[in-house]
């Protein structure tokens, strides 16, 4: 998580979520219709960049890759709370990726750049398993493992925020638990060691939010991208 964009990030991606929100429709999916399909895989209807933006980067082969789209994420018009969300990515060599959940524009501070705050769920090139690693939830919670298959190989990953539980599940294995309700100091996690992230404790995030596909400086596929409300 990083800050970007200008103090006029907050009002702009506001007024753009109204205007692509008119346009784009959510649908629900035809094999099992629990799932909400947030991407078609043939448009970006539903979808703008963290500045508040259509993104520059067309659909790839029915997949979305934020690399160069204009922002520092692609981020979905619609807010959510508890939910799964169910997704496919795929690295190049040296990726450094993440999805977000229950992202949301800071507050501007004077002499700041407005920046996103939230969960995010790294995506890296790397077969460690620390607090930058696939699957982690990043500089919060490490993953017990390193589940990614190797860059150009697809990886399926869901995501579930049930109220102050975050829960990670990589290729069909659990590897990351967040419980929000133990991190209810700033700047620390549960055992005392310090991580990166300043202002309000998570356990006081918002617990809604949007669903960001990080631009990091690399190329990085995602597809089928449903999402189950719980």
């Amino acid at each position: 998580m990083a800050e970007m964009g200008n103090s006029r990030l907050v009002a702009l991606f506001a007024s753009s979520l109204v205007a692509v929100a008119s346009c784009a429709g959510l649908s629900r999916d035809k094999e099992d219709p629990e799932w909400i399909a947030l991407f078609d895989g043939k448009t970006l209807d539903g979808w703008m960049t963290s500045e508040g933006q259509p993104s520059k980067t067309p659909v790839e082969d029915g997949c979305i890759n934020p690399h160069g789209c204009g922002g520092y994420m692609m981020i979905h018009e619609r807010e959510w709370s508890d939910f799964v969300l169910s997704l496919d990515f795929k690295i190049s060599k040296g990726c450094n990726s993440g999805v977000f959940v229950r992202t949301f524009p800071l507050t501007p501070l004077p002499g700041r750049d407005v920046g996103f705050n939230g969960i995010e769920v790294a995506i890296d090139d790397t077969k460690t398993a620390g607090y930058y690693d696939t699957g982690a939830i990043y500089d919060l919670v490490k993953p017990t493992k390193n589940a990614m298959k190797p860059a150009g190989e697809w990886n399926h990953i869901e995501i579930t925020c049930d109220d102050n539980i975050i829960e990670v599940v990589l290729n069909g294995e659990k590897v990351t638990q967040m419980d929000l309700d133990e991190f209810d100091e700033v700047e620390k996690r549960p055992d005392g060691t310090q991580h990166k992230f300043t202002g309000v404790a998570y356990k006081y995030h918002p617990r809604h939010g949007y669903i960001g596909l990080q631009d990091h400086g690399s190329p990085c596929w995602f597809r089928n991208i449903k999402i189950r409300p719980i």
